[in-house]
């Protein structure tokens, strides 16, 4: 199993031509592609070994012999870790892990990422490069609905993950529940891993790809992937049930049957139509969010996507909106790893053009059919994202008691009450109202739902009670007092 052992600690006055942050499927590709070319970079991650979400793997200490069979592309990820081991023996990459990138500020004229890193986040941490490269991944987007806090009801994607990196199942009769082909993926790992997947719920419909005749003749791939899935499902006796949601989770303790009910084409439930299915698991998600904290707090203008999350606006060559900062991957907009791998390594070319002042001809060349394979992904995820995008009648499935922000546990009806009663003329004044998104999480797992809510009542920050984008905060995330009073680690 690829690992890179990297280093835990960052002199606060360490330099290099680039620093890319995350090193998951794109910033890997970047990271290295930019060594390859004779960079200085620093790779910052949060995580104690690289491959992100995507290719997360067992710890060393749960004996596992053959993680790639919990992956797609395990060779691709298996390249990438021995490039970047060569660059990090020869130094030309320094492999900062453990390393939690709270914000970046500009320092004359360089690009300053300030991290806390150490077991208890303690210790401050910063580098200084000249360009800097966002890949900082996705979140998984949820939707709630009553019973959604029970014990046994986990996301979707953390499911794969708790499979991946900890060999463990949520349950042994398992609901895959949401919206989205990561739903596919995730009940084939799980039903290979010895679970029985009781049904796969998904409540949009995948006829709507056949209206892109174009972007489907495009990426022929996709289409393949997606009939090779339905079929191993189908082989192992999983049913699908399309244009359905879970509306309903019950059990003394912990999650033992779901309600699921069919939706019309605006995600309402029908009523009537619910079934009881018995699990003692369910697995929900309703696709990815970018994760652009950063990009916000460093000025990077962001764009609406066709799946109704926001993402940083580049150009062809992977430029941010702020002059110095690249972005590539899911913040740039959910697409998948082919297609963060392909924007890792052209906003590493595209960065190489600017400092040489152009490159050589296979270079170019390479970065043509780069940018071309990015437009045709670029395309199917957005295909994806209006197919799998929640309709705006989700919310239907609510009661008033339903708890929408789990971490200030605040109900549904607490959110119309400050719409309706209290007089709430945005999604900030809802926040301060009722200390929604307030919590630990800082809104990651309550947000959209929060505004969707606001918004069937009228309050929204956008014509039509639309979001106008994301939040800018001043920290990325949580950081003691007490480390921000420290001063940086100098090594």
């Amino acid at each position: 199993m690829p690992h890179s052992t990297g280093d835990h600690r960052a002199p606060g006055d360490v330099r290099a031509d680039l620093a890319v942050v995350g090193a998951g499927p794109a910033g890997l590709a970047a990271a290295v592609t930019a060594a390859d070319h004779g960079l200085d970079v620093v790779l910052l991650d949060a995580a104690d070994s690289p491959g992100g979400q995507y290719y997360r793997s067992p710890g060393d200490g749960l004996g596992a012999t053959r993680p790639e069979a919990l992956h797609h592309g395990w060779d691709t990820f298996a390249a990438l870790s021995a490039r970047l081991a060569a660059h990090r023996d020869s130094g030309t990459i320094r492999h900062l892990r453990d390393h939690h990138v709270w914000t970046v500020e500009r320092t004359e004229g360089d690009w300053t990422p300030h991290a806390v890193t150490g077991p208890d986040g303690a210790r401050r941490s910063a580098v200084r490069a000249r360009r800097l490269v966002l890949a900082t991944g996705a979140y998984e987007r949820q939707l709630p609905f009553p019973g959604w806090t029970l014990p046994g009801v986990v996301g979707a994607a953390g499911a794969q993950a708790m499979l991946k990196s900890g060999l463990v199942l949520p349950g042994r009769r398992i609901v895959v529940a949401g919206s989205g082909p990561l739903l596919q993926a995730v009940a084939l790992s799980l039903t290979r891993a010895g679970a029985r997947v009781v049904a796969l719920v998904e409540a949009a419909g995948y006829a709507a790809y056949a209206r892109a005749p174009r972007v489907l003749a495009s990426n022929p791939a996709k289409a393949v992937e997606g009939a090779r899935y339905a079929a191993a499902l189908a082989r192992a006796g999983v049913r699908t049930l399309t244009h359905h949601a879970v509306t309903g989770a019950r059990g003394d303790g912990r999650v033992a049957e779901v309600t699921v009910s069919r939706l019309d084409h605006r995600w309402r439930p029908v009523p009537g139509s619910g079934r009881t299915l018995d699990c003692d698991a369910l697995a929900v998600g309703h696709g990815l969010v970018p994760q652009l904290d950063l990009a916000v707090a460093a000025g990077c203008r962001t764009r609406p996507g066709a799946d109704g999350t926001h993402a940083a606006d580049v150009d062809e060559r992977l430029r941010t909106t702020v002059p110095g900062i690249w972005a590539a991957g899911e913040t740039c907009g959910i697409g998948g790893v082919e297609l963060a791998l392909a924007e890792g390594e052209l906003a590493a070319l595209s960065i190489l053009h600017e400092v040489r002042g152009g490159t050589p001809r296979t270079v170019a060349r390479r970065a043509v059919a780069l940018g071309r394979s990015r437009s045709r992904l670029r395309a199917f995820a957005a295909l994806m994202g209006a197919v799998h995008r929640p309709g705006e009648g989700w919310y239907r499935w609510l009661t008033d008691d339903t708890e929408v922000c789990r971490c200030e546990e605040v109900t549904a009806g607490r959110v119309r009450g400050a719409c309706e009663e209290l007089g709430a003329g945005d999604v900030r004044t809802v926040k301060l109202l009722t200390r929604a998104g307030m919590g630990w999480c800082q809104g990651r797992t309550c947000g959209h739902a929060v505004r969707d809510l606001a918004a069937a009542h009228g309050v929204g920050g956008a014509a039509g009670g639309r979001p106008d984008g994301p939040e800018r905060r001043p920290l990325a995330c949580p950081v003691k007092l007490s480390a921000l009073a420290e001063p940086v680690d100098p090594g």
